[in-house]
């Protein structure tokens, strides 16, 4: 096969980068553990930005022990920007929105969070993967439930409403 344009090469590349950074988010918010871990290279490092720094195998345990019995989350990446540094290193700047709904000392609460992760991505073979992940906190909100589905203009009965759920339950996985 001749050699790829390189600028085809590089968005291609970049795409591949975006994908393993979605897919994690999915993972996350679907508690599908093999996403998890498959977003970092086994000797990947995860500094949480205050809350965890180390081995990125150690920090995917932690989470996939969470995620299963975590309430409702949604993280969704904005303004992502993937530096390509090499054929085989980059790195890439994501803003991550997450609304997380949270039961702490048997209080229910809905929470929004946004972090920001540096991602140094490499790529091994034609697979791209997490190599280091820096993150850091921007800011956070709290309030009491207030779920009135746009004061009943989207439904009054909420029962009726097809809802996001944990692996294998969601309709990433059932819609055909």
């Amino acid at each position: 096969m001749a050699d790829r344009d390189p600028e085809v090469q590089a968005l291609l590349d970049k795409k591949a980068i975006e994908e393993v950074l979605l897919k994690f988010l999915r993972g996350c918010d679907r508690a599908d553990l093999d996403l998890v871990e498959r977003a970092y290279w086994p000797d990947g490092w995860e500094d949480h930005g205050g809350t965890f720094d180390g081995p990125a195998s150690e920090w995917v345990a932690v989470i996939k022990e969470r995620l299963p019995k975590a309430g409702l989350m949604n993280h969704m990446a904005v303004n992502l920007i993937i530096d390509l540094k090499s054929a085989t290193t980059a790195t890439a700047e994501c803003y991550i929105l997450t609304a997380s709904r949270l039961t702490v000392k048997g209080q229910e609460f809905d929470t929004r969070t946004l972090a920001r992760c540096v991602d140094q991505m490499e790529k091994r073979g034609a697979e791209w993967r997490i190599f280091r992940r820096t993150m850091c906190w921007e800011w956070n909100e709290e309030h009491e439930l207030s779920e009135t589905w746009a004061r009943g203009a989207i439904t009054r009965d909420a029962s009726v409403l097809r809802r996001g759920a944990k692996k294998p339950d969601d309709i990433i996985y059932t819609a055909a």
